[in-house]
């Protein structure tokens, strides 16, 4: 089994800022605020959270093969 990635970079699909963030373990994220052009994402359909949608690394339940929240 591989270890868990816990950091991710988010890209804003509105600006393409890249922000590196830490992922919560312990719940999903579903809203981030972009910081450089204020856009908030959610995650596309289909996808949990922000980090499945938009992030470098999904979040850490699907990168252990399990459903998300």
């Amino acid at each position: 089994m591989t270890d868990v990635v816990l950091e991710s970079i988010l890209t804003c699909p509105s600006c393409g800022a890249n922000t590196p963030c830490v992922m919560p373990t312990d719940a999903c994220q579903f809203f981030f605020q972009c910081a450089q052009c204020s856009a908030l994402l959610k995650p596309k359909p289909g996808d949990c959270c922000v980090f499945c949608s938009y992030g470098s690394v999904k979040c850490p339940p699907i990168q252990q093969g399990n459903s998300c929240c």
